[in-house]
């Protein structure tokens, strides 16, 4: 490369390699992008290391061309070394790109030589390196650092041969020894050279950096340091470590140079922040010993009480006379570092506590020369490789995690058949986690697995067959019983009841008190024997579903579940054999039990064993009174302790001492007692006692004849008949209690919310109301008290008031702003709005506009109207009002000091002073209105209008401008001396001056010399705005704003600062947090594409949203033309893309919301930092962003966004991933301290083969493009092991920092107004707590912002704003169960960083992953609290079909939940007034939800078998039933409560009552309901029960993207039968048909008036889950969307399946995704489906009984008949579809001569069976009826038989079957909307129920519009 030109030469590309360029994955056309960036960005992961290289040639491309060719070319050398043979994925395309830009390049670069970049790289380095260093910041410093290096690479490679001279080598090695120094930073640039941010200067951090540095006496590893590439720069002398603990740690163990330098920033700043908080600044030197002792306590908590749980001796140890902070820091470091770097171990918290146990003996080994207990050597300081940390203690129980996650088969196998995290983790929970050893010994039991070799014929994703790992403590198996096991004590206590209840019932009174009756009494202790079988069952389930876990159990745990067994078992025998010997005459059982029992007849043997079997209870119940004597026996270590525990409880390291205070177990005990005794009176009165009459008279009455053929005609009591009847009760019995809770909780929280304060500024005239006091309760909440306060200046007596006022006014104004950037107000109400920054100045407070506004016009008014002379009753009038009275000063002043500042000359000036004194004499001598006349105050103010106008205007022309101010002022001067002051003319005449005289000379007038310049003075023209304000505003200001949101905002904001809430701490001492946002595909910004594309009906997304926010849409374009809010250099349709994005549910958003925080941040040091004149002046008017402000801001907020394919997005080739990476990128650039965290997937080779290798990556914005911070590298890849969500949230965690963690959704949304507010919420962790508790989850109350886009997302809105606000402050207060229900609650990051995380990962199981944080919070003695002062937007589904995808989630996350742990513990754990907290408001609503559709069905299969066997007809005609036929219904009126969704509406309405007033809230429940929302409920109703029933039976459940657009589009029919066919349609009409089969066939309870309120709740659930999809469907009754739906839905159904086939495009398809289920349920759930689908043979066999046909013959042989018919029609059908199959086309006679013969036969069939055996046209109907359900009966069975139906061949006639139904199915739930279709008024009623009224017109437009463009285009 020495000769230029051979070099040239060797670089032309060759003739072969000149072929076009392919497109790929990797790269995109360049053309198409800046092309500066292009190819450094789209690198191939297998190439990364030459992505530098290229930046760097792309940054000196504009000043030197020629060497970024020669970057350029050195890259392409490079990546063809590196690879060869261009194997690595994308490589090949990359450098043949890279050989065209090259070649194209080349031709216009004719010479070049080496001494050109050496001249170029000594003068880069002269100018930004040598000067630069004194003068640039460390950000720059880095890369100019980075340019050189790589500068100086490519001179020494392309040029070997070439002479380096001195300098240039001088340069080389300073820049070598200096460039670790200036590499990127994250917050704190830790090696900054002479030039050093403000934050570096922070005696905080200066002193926790001392500290970490202080490695003295740590013995030192030496190391070989490897060789640089600088062959002539000597690199290779050996040098010694020693910069800092986390480097000493880093050299002995081997952890990642990232993972170091992540954790060395993220541990200095805990410590800085811990130890200045309420410290003196002054003498700042060292640390605290109490800082380091506070975070050693709050990290090691978890590790200490591990190891006492273990028994085993903690690691924590600090030798006499050792330096026991450096101890301390080490043990704080190293755990620190093993966190960062566990990757998906940090779900497992005890396993890290395991493995930082035997690290810390090596510490301790290492620097006290310890023997090592194991092997006896001596402990070595020898250093590792970087990576051996990972490769030798993580990577081998990640492998672990992955080959048990391949178990998991993608959700699919059972819980039972692989072990999860918990599984994993809780292994270390017992003794044998130290069979392991240490270094771990990979040969150990945790490691083997003993499947892990596959036989030859085994399918790669089936799980190897062989003894599988037991599971650890605990097994999920998908069963109901899990409710029972879980809850057993509620269960067992609502039986019981039950029989207590049933049995007073049943005594002759019927009374409460008959249970002091001696027999009745008696009777009723028979429930102790219930509860002992109930305990047997417990017991039994205890040992059945742990089975699994057997092997893995203790043998004391394993002991424990056989005694219970056992103790049951003679608890079950002992108490019937003692209650039987005490009954008088027994029969039955009891006879049986008592002839057994022989001589035992004493009685009190009974009442003996029924104390000896309630002591347990007796002692629980004690307990339960003290419950800190539980919380120690519980949390206690002690062995004796544990024996005595053993029998309660088993050991468990987590679940233990939960016990709440006595206060809050008081008042929740109180709370339930109350609810429990109105369930129970209910229950009674209603639901038990009014049946037992006529169930009495029903078992008495003996029936012999029936309607069909009864098989057991001599039952007992009418057993059947019984059970039909209270069954339906039972089910009610059991839910009711989640109606109570509704009921009770809303009370309750309608009183706790009115106590918070809550709604008492709801409008904005009690905010006029109360605007005083304001600013005083802003200074009391928002600002912290200090005792001095710096810059204080002499002010006068009310400068405290004053200087209140004057800081409220730079918080109101910056949050006014913050609207109107928002567009949310416009700039005429931004005006009325702002708060004056000189409040200093004048006499009164100058108040916001809005206030005064029509306060002077009204003066006016009054004064030219009073018609006395009496100045005191003018000046009393005024005063009555406080804000007129202000008004009038302050435009009194205010005139007066515009005109002073406007006149120029001195004599005029005292023209004014002298006015004014006249003003302020007459005032005193009371002489006002003599010396100055009213009448001529109406002229002046109409003068002063015009003139303020004029002031305001921008003339082109200054001259012009400032004639006709002269002119007004003039008028204005003339009408106050002449017709307003009644001696005016004195004061002209007795103003001459030597300045007027000379003026008079030159014929100059006075008042004509102003300085017009003023009109430019910011500072002046918002005195003259203002002024303009108040004269001129003359409407109420009540309706400003006028944009609802900006009042809710107001509203809200100002009356939080009267809630209770902790004082602000000042910023230096507030606690330090951050916030984290997941995301992964989402909308980042909506392109213009997405903007402007219009659906069917024209509509696009940017129309939509004008017509939904027309006044932010008239706002905004108002903004874009005020150059002091818009940029420039912005386009417009840029503008247009954030502003549809920030109405949208968006990432740009997101963003912006979460940045308010560092905005409100920054304004909070200014107040606090700034003296008085600074203050006085305003925030806007100092320096705003100074250093000092941002040092704070970012030594106390962090904000992480995890994306995690942003790497992938980088290098897509897809438009929508290219865009999104644009958009984050552009979002980095725009907010500097955003922090974007992603997996990054690489290519590398390992001895010649390509791996995959994946890191967690942080980048910041930089210049123009990201700048990469840490990377650290992972054990593979994380997101394979568990939830997607959870994962992306734990890879990025390690970057957050702080000691709080917000976390927050993609659809989330703050304000900045709020974010004043986080400090005040962030004292809630240190605040002091009865019992010095802690919390460890903060919850926030949310805003949903997407209740306007539609009626659905209304009711969603409400539904959630109630669930967030209501439901949320009484979990939290009095029932404390309150959990992490989402985002955006506050974490105390320590707690969770050492528990575990803040979300559970394990797949499937975890799918609700944010509920299972706050489960593993509480039960590892967290403490969750709710906080309603402060709030956070949430955006929420807003289509049907996106809500029933997310109440479907919802509902299969709740199934999982009810199969998992973590509610197992809590339920059983939980003393029972918390456990019943704990069931209704997690897995109980759910369950309540399906036991309310259950009813349905049991009531109307009961009647259906009643009115078909004939036991109906023959009841009725007994007297006493007929009296008494009202009480089912009225016990049944109960379910229709919950079935409609009243329930869900009653919190609603307290919530709005309580927030905007009852009235308000009456008229939103009642356009709710006129809008369709208990259709809406009920439909949603089904789709709880559907998925969480399926769920628990089969599993299924997984994550469904929702999607979060704006629903302007129109769903097809097969889209909504695809979705909701199975979870509604099928069971409506199965519902349907029992109904019919009821109306028509049966008479029972006609003339009730319940009937009609029970059967129209069930016609009403029928109509709403048959039809509420298409109700709920914009243009859903549009007829040519009908038509084109019709059309579509036959395709659909035609179309054939196939592997590779979607859903969407073939029914088969999606039959066989339907199925899924089936295919891996396990035998139980196989059976249960077919036995739940012989219920629907019921129809056929009840039915033929009835036909005309049947002549009234109940013998078996009508039924058996009826099944030959039924064979009949199915082997007709088989050989219509075989005939269709094989003669369809080649023999079409012969086909069509079978279909001749086979109608012939059917019409000769019909004549015969119609004249000859009597069959009649309602026997057709009937058939119908009875043959339809039986068919769907056989395919639901075929279904279930699938694999043994494939084999035999019929699967094919199944899937024929099923077909016909699904025509059928749609064929009867399409023909309704086809008939609707037919008017146009019910797409228009359907258009405005829909929408708003201004999206309705819209739509209409839209149309017309749409056509007139199709007309013009024609």
């Amino acid at each position: 490369m020495a000769d230029p030109r051979g070099s040239r030469n060797s670089m032309q590309p060759t003739k072969s390699g000149s072929r076009r360029m392919t497109r790929s994955l990797t790269i995109v056309d360049a053309q198409n992008e800046d092309s500066s960036s292009v190819d450094s960005e789209l690198v191939p992961s297998s190439l990364a290391a030459i992505a530098p290289v290229l930046r760097v040639a792309n940054e000196v491309e504009k000043e030197n061309p020629r060497v970024a060719f020669l970057c350029r070319f050195h890259a392409f050398e490079t990546a063809h070394q590196m690879d060869v043979t261009s194997s690595g994925r994308g490589v090949r395309q990359f450098k043949t790109y890279m050989l065209h830009r090259l070649q194209k390049e080349g031709e216009q670069i004719k010479h070049f030589d080496g001494e050109e970049i050496q001249m170029y790289y000594r003068d880069f380095c002269e100018k930004n390196i040598k000067q630069g260093e004194y003068t640039k910041m460390p950000e720059e410093m880095a890369k100019f650092y980075q340019i050189a290096t790589v500068l100086y690479d490519v001179m020494k490679t392309l040029f070997p041969s070439l002479k380096v001279d001195d300098e240039t080598q001088r340069y080389a090695k300073e820049i070598e020894r200096k460039k670790e120094q200036y590499e990127h930073y994250n917050i704190l640039p830790l090696y900054a050279g002479m030039v050093k941010p403000a934050i570096m200067k922070l005696p905080e951090i200066e002193a926790a950096i001392r500290a970490l540095r202080n490695v003295d006496n740590l013995p030192m590893p030496r190391v070989q340091s490897a060789p640089t590439i600088h062959d002539n720069i000597d690199m290779h002398e050996e040098r010694i470590i020693k910069s800092d603990i986390l480097d000493w740690l880093s050299s002995v163990f081997g952890f990642q140079k990232g993972n170091v330098a992540n954790q060395r920033e993220h541990l200095i700043l805990l410590l800085a922040n811990i130890d200045v908080r309420n410290k003196d600044l002054k003498n700042y030197h060292q640390l605290d010993t109490g800082t380091v002792e506070h975070l050693m306590d709050r990290i090691f908590k978890n590790y200490r009480s591990w190891c006492n749980y273990l028994h085993c001796k903690s690691n924590l140890n600090y030798p006499p006379r050792s330096d026991r902070q450096q101890l301390q820091l080490l043990y704080i470091g190293l755990y620190l570092l093993i966190w960062g770097e566990a990757s998906n171990i940090r779900f497992m918290p005890e396993c890290i506590c395991y493995i930082f146990h035997n690290m810390a003996t090596e510490i301790h080994g290492i620097l006290y020369s310890n023997v090592h207990r194991v092997s006896g050597d001596i402990y070595r300081t020898e250093t590792h490789g970087e990576e051996s940390f990972l490769r030798n203690v993580i990577s081998p129980i990640y492998q672990v995690l992955r080959k048990e996650a391949k178990r998991n088969k993608g959700g699919k196998a059972s819980h039972s058949a692989w072990r999860n995290y918990d599984d994993l983790n809780e292994y270390f929970w017992s003794e044998k986690c130290f069979r392991l050893k240490w270094p771990m010994d990979t040969k150990a039991d945790f490691f083997v697995h003993l499947d892990e070799t596959k036989s030859a014929h085994e399918r790669p994703n089936q799980v190897a067959a062989g003894n599988r790992k037991p599971k650890t403590n605990f097994v999920e198996v998908r069963t109901f019983w899990h409710l029972y096991r879980s809850f057993d004590r509620m269960w067992i206590f609502f039986i019981l009841a039950f029989q207590a209840m049933v049995i007073i019932g049943w005594s002759p009174s019927g009374s409460p008190t008959a249970i002091f009756e001696e027999d009745v009494f008696r009777n009723v202790l028979s429930i102790f024997i219930t509860s002992a079988f109930l305990n047997l069952l417990q017991a039994t389930l205890d040992i059945i579903l742990s089975m699994n876990a057997w092997r893995s159990l203790k043998i004391t745990q394993i002991l424990r579940y056989l005694l219970k067994f056992a103790v049951a078992a003679v608890w079950a025998v002992v108490l019937p054999i003692g209650y039987s010997s005490s009954v008088q005459n027994p029969t039955g059982l009891v006879r049986f039990f008592s002839n057994w029992a022989g001589g035992w007849r004493d009685q009190s043997f009974y009442n003996y064993a029924v104390a000896i079997y309630l002591l347990p209870n007796i002692l629980a119940a004690l307990l339960f009174l003290l419950p800190p004597l539980r919380r120690t026996m519980e949390r206690s270590n002690l062995r004796i302790i544990v024996l005595v525990m053993w029998w309660a409880q088993p050991k468990l390291f987590i679940g233990r001492g939960m016990h709440e205070d006595m206060v809050s177990l008081l008042k929740y005990t109180l709370f339930w007692i109350l609810l429990l005794v109105s369930k129970l009176a209910f229950s009674y009165y209603v639901e038990i006692l009014p049946l037992v009459g006529p169930t009495k008279v029903i078992m008495r009455r003996k029936i012999h004849v029936y309607e069909w053929h009864e098989f057991f005609p001599n039952l007992p009591h009418n057993v059947g008949v019984v059970i039909a009847i209270w069954a339906p009760i039972v089910l009610v019995y059991f839910m009711d209690a989640q109606i109570w809770y509704a009921i009770y909780s809303t009370i309750l929280g309608g009183i706790h919310g009115a106590f918070s304060h809550l709604g008492e500024i709801r409008t904005l005239g009690m905010l006029r109301s109360r605007f005083e006091a304001v600013p005083a309760a802003f200074s009391d909440r928002l600002v912290p008290s200090s005792k001095e306060e710096p810059g204080r200046i002499d002010v006068e007596a009310d400068s405290s008031e004053r200087k209140d006022i004057a800081k409220f006014s730079q918080m109101w104004n910056e949050f006014i702003d913050s609207m109107r950037i928002e567009d949310l107000i416009s700039h005429r109400e931004r005006n009325l709005l702002l708060v004056p920054y000189s409040s200093s100045k004048g006499s009164v407070v100058q108040w916001p506009p809005f206030l005064l506004a029509s306060k002077i016009p009204v003066a006016l008014d009054m004064a030219k109207d009073f018609k006395g002379t009496d100045d005191a009753e003018l000046f009393s009038r005024i005063k009555i009002d406080d804000y007129m009275q202000s008004a009038v000063i302050e435009c009194y002043e205010t005139l007066k000091y515009i005109l002073v500042e406007l006149l120029s000359d001195p004599g005029e000036k005292l023209i004014i002073d002298q006015i004014g004194d006249k003003v302020s004499t007459s005032i005193q001598a009371q002489s006002f209105l003599t010396d100055f006349r009213m009448s001529g105050m109406p002229l002046l103010n109409d003068k002063l209008e015009k003139f303020l106008n004029l002031l305001l205007d921008d003339f082109e022309n200054t001259v012009v401008q400032e004639a006709q101010i002269i002119n007004v002022l003039q008028d204005i001067m003339e009408i106050i001396t002449q017709d307003v002051m009644t001696h005016g003319h004195g004061i002209l005449e007795n103003s001459h001056s030597p300045h007027m005289d000379n003026r008079s000379d030159k014929k100059e007038q006075k008042f004509e010399r102003i300085n017009i310049n003023l009109v430019y003075n910011e500072s002046w023209r918002e005195k003259v705005v203002r002024l303009h304000l108040l004269l001129t505003v003359k409407e109420s200001a009540i309706n400003v704003p006028m944009n609802l949101e900006a009042r809710r905002r107001i509203t809200f904001f100002t009356n939080s600062l009267f809630m209770r809430m902790p004082y602000a701490p000042k910023v230096r001492n507030m606690l330090s947090f951050s916030v984290l946002t997941p995301y992964f595909k989402e909308d980042v910004l909506y392109s213009d594409e997405e903007l402007n594309r219009e659906n069917e009906d024209g509509i696009s997304i940017l129309f939509y949203l004008q017509n939904i926010y027309p006044d932010e849409w008239t706002n905004f374009e108002e903004r874009i033309e005020d150059p002091k809010l818009v940029s420039v250099s912005k386009d417009k349709k840029e503008l247009i893309r954030e502003w549809v994005s920030y109405r949208g549910q968006t990432l740009y958003r997101t963003v912006r919301g979460m940045m308010y925080y560092r905005q409100a941040l920054e304004l909070q040091c200014f107040l606090e930092d700034a003296g008085d004149r600074a203050i006085f002046s305003g925030y806007r008017a100092e320096k705003k962003g100074t250093d000092h402000l941002q040092a704070l801001a970012d030594m106390k907020f962090t904000y992480v966004v995890s994306c995690q394919i942003y790497g992938v997005q980088k290098k897509s080739s897809q438009d929508r991933d290219r865009s999104c990476y644009n958009n984050i990128l552009n979002l980095m650039l725009r907010y500097h301290s955003l922090r974007v965290a992603y997996i990054d997937e690489r290519e590398e080779k390992v001895n010649g083969k390509p791996e995959k290798f994946y890191y967690s990556v942080l980048v910041k914005g930089g210049e123009k493009l990201d700048e990469e911070v840490y990377r650290i590298k992972l054990p593979g890849p994380p997101t394979e092991i568990g939830e997607g969500k959870p994962e992306n949230q734990n890879h990025a965690i390690i970057f957050t920092r702080g000691e709080a963690l917000q976390t927050i959704d993609m659809n989330q949304d703050n304000y900045l107004e709020e974010a004043f507010k986080m400090r005040n919420v962030l004292e809630e962790f240190v605040k002091r707590r009865r019992k010095q508790r802690k919390p460890t989850i903060l919850g926030l109350r949310e805003h949903i912002f997407t209740g306007s886009v539609s009626s659905l997302a209304w009711f969603m809105s409400n539904q959630e704003t109630s669930f967030v606000t209501i439901g949320q402050r009484i979990l939290a207060n009095p029932l404390r169960v309150r959990f992490h229900y989402g985002h955006p609650d506050i974490f105390d990051r320590i707690f969770h960083l050492t528990r575990g995380g803040i979300s559970k990962a394990s797949k499937t199981i975890n799918l609700s992953e944010d509920i299972f944080s706050g489960f593993n919070s509480t039960l590892r003695q967290g403490y969750i609290t709710h906080h309603e002062y402060i709030q956070v937007g949430k955006g929420r589904d807003v289509g049907m079909n996106q809500i029933s995808l997310f109440e479907a989630k919802v509902a299969n996350g709740n199934g999982e939940q009810t199969l998992s742990r973590d509610v197992y513990r809590l339920g059983r754990r939980f003393d029972f007034y918390r456990m019943l907290s704990f069931y209704f408001t997690t897995v109980g609503f759910y369950f309540s939800s399906m036991v309310t559709v259950l009813t349905v069905y049991v009531f109307l299969y009961g009647r259906l078998y009643m009115v078909l066997s004939g036991l109906e007809r023959s009841i009725l005609d007994e007297p006493n039933i007929h009296s008494s036929k009202a009480a089912l219904e009225e016990a049944l009126a109960t379910q229709s409560v919950f079935q409609l969704g009243l329930l869900l509406v009653l919190p609603m309405v307290m919530e709005i009552g309580l927030e905007r007033g009852f009235r308000t809230a009456l008229g939103h429940f009642i356009i709710m309901q006129l809008q369709l929302a208990s259709v809406f409920f009920t439909f949603q109703l089904g789709t709880k029960a559907h998925y969480f029933g399926r769920t628990i039976l089969h599993g299924g459940s997984k994550y469904r993207a929702t999607g979060r657009g704006f629903v302007v589009f129109h769903a097809k029919y097969a889209d909504n039968y695809r979705l909701y066919s199975r979870s509604h349609f099928v069971k409506g009409l199965e519902l349907l048909i029992l109904l019919i089969v009821y109306e028509v066939y049966g008479e029972s309870y006609r003339s009730s008036k319940l009937y009609f309120f029970v059967t129209f709740s069930m016609w009403f659930l029928v109509a709403s889950w048959l039809f509420a999809p298409f109700v709920f469907n914009p243009s859903g009754f549009e007829w040519q969307k009908t038509v084109d739906d019709w059309t579509d839905w036959k395709r659909w159904m035609g179309n054939r399946g196939g592997i590779g086939i979607q859903p969407e495009k073939s029914w088969e398809s999606w039959w066989d995704g339907e199925q899924e289920h089936l295919k891996h349920t396990n035998i139980r759930g196989r059976v249960l489906e077919i036995v739940l689908a012989f219920r629907f043979f019921l129809y056929q066999y009840g039915i033929v009984y009835h036909l005309d046909i049947s002549h009234h013959v109940t013998s078996f042989l009508v039924y058996g008949l009826s099944w030959v018919v039924m064979a009949t029609v199915l082997v007709v059908l088989k050989m219509v579809s075989m005939g269709r199959r094989r003669f369809g086309t080649d023999f079409q006679l012969m086909f069509r001569i079978l279909k001749g013969l086979l109608f012939l036969g059917f019409i000769s069939v019909m004549t015969v069976l119609f004249v000859v055996c009597g069959l009649t046209v309602s026997d057709l109907f009937a058939a119908v009826l009875a043959f339809m359900p039986t068919g769907w009966a056989l395919l639901l069975i075929g279904q279930a038989f699938r694999p043994l139906f494939g084999r035999i061949g019929l699967w094919e006639s199944i899937k024929e079957l099923g077909r016909a139904y699904e025509y059928v199915m749609g064929l009867i739930i399409f023909m309704p909307i086809v008939v609707l279709s037919w008017f146009p008024f019910v797409s228009e009623f359907q258009a405005r129920l829909l929408f708003n009224q201004a999206f309705s017109r819209g739509l209409q437009i839209s149309m017309i519009l749409h056509g007139r463009k199709d007309t013009i285009s024609s």
